[in-house]
């Protein structure tokens, strides 16, 4: 079962991310904010989440929370700056949304750059031990799925709508065949490896 809660004495948010690992299209982050009394029973790191189960808990999370609010970091600045920084800045772009300011943040993971004036603690694979991170995990995977199904309307041939830009056979293989468009990530040398596994 999560823990709700890493303290008590002051108000805290979770934090995570979505789609680091993906060839394609924005790194989403999520803030949350959750009552103390807050449980679900089916709540836990999204991965662990089958796609319904995920769908189901978002508009729960978005209506019960005190405080959420998701942001992203498109593949230019994923290029420009690295993907971990990346992860960071829509990390704090989202923290900066929240209506409430959080006193002390938990972060999924292992490093953070510091957010201005909040404490925070970095808890590797926290998204399956405390409740608020687990939310922000479910909320940051949910609207980054949902953006990629809009960029499959434009893109259909790399089955974005299947592999949300994670690099699956199918995507590779499109990749091979129709090389890479504007919502790949360059930094990632995609293009060779896929050359060299076809050789």
């Amino acid at each position: 079962m999560l823990q709700s809660f890493f303290q008590t004495q002051v108000i805290e948010a979770g934090c995570d991310e979505a789609g680091r690992g993906c060839y394609a299209g924005p790194v989403f982050a999520a803030a949350v904010i959750l009552p103390k009394d807050f449980h679900h029973p089916i709540l836990n790191d999204s991965k662990q989440l089958n796609e319904k189960q995920r769908e189901s808990l978002r508009p729960i999370i978005e209506k019960e929370a005190i405080g959420w609010a998701v942001a992203a970091v498109g593949v230019a600045e994923i290029d420009k700056i690295n993907i971990l920084k990346a992860s960071w800045k829509a990390m704090h772009l989202a923290i900066a949304q929240l209506q409430l300011l959080p006193e002390l943040l938990l972060i999924d993971g292992n490093r953070f750059t510091p957010f201005k004036n909040i404490s925070h603690h970095c808890i590797v694979k926290g998204d399956g031990i405390y409740a608020s991170i687990a939310a922000a995990s479910v909320l940051a995977k949910t609207h980054r799925d949902e953006y990629m199904l809009t960029l499959h309307q434009q893109y259909p041939q790399y089955g974005w709508h299947n592999n949300k830009g994670y690099g699956t056979a199918e995507h590779r293989k499109a990749i091979a065949q129709y090389g890479l468009c504007e919502h790949h990530r360059k930094s990632f040398n995609i293009l060779p490896q896929q050359l060299e596994l076809k050789l």
